[in-house]
């Protein structure tokens, strides 16, 4: 199983809409995805007027990410509505291989 974390940054009164934006979007094409074993996004307060977002997926093997994501599988994927929300951004994400559950 293969972890694939990406990281982004909104304005704090923005967090609760940027989460329902992402669920309709990136969550949802994650979870339509054959091969995909689940989603998560986790957010945090900076206490400096931002939040970071924190999103994970849960893979069958790259190959199926790439089915996902394309060939460069290391790039974040992007959606309309995100460059309204935030502030900062990875554009890479990171996989990891699950070495224990």
């Amino acid at each position: 199983m293969i972890a694939r974390m990406w990281r982004g940054w909104v304005p704090t009164g923005r967090v609760g809409e940027y989460v329902t934006y992402v669920e309709q979007t990136g969550l949802l094409a994650y979870r339509r995805t054959p091969g995909n074993l689940g989603a998560q996004m986790w957010t945090r307060d900076l206490g400096d007027g931002r939040s970071e977002v924190t999103t994970v997926s849960w893979w069958e093997s790259l190959d199926v990410i790439r089915a996902f994501a394309g060939d460069d599988i290391g790039q974040a994927v992007f959606y309309p509505e995100d460059d309204a929300f935030l502030v900062d951004r990875e554009t890479t994400v990171t996989h990891h291989e699950v070495a224990a559950r």
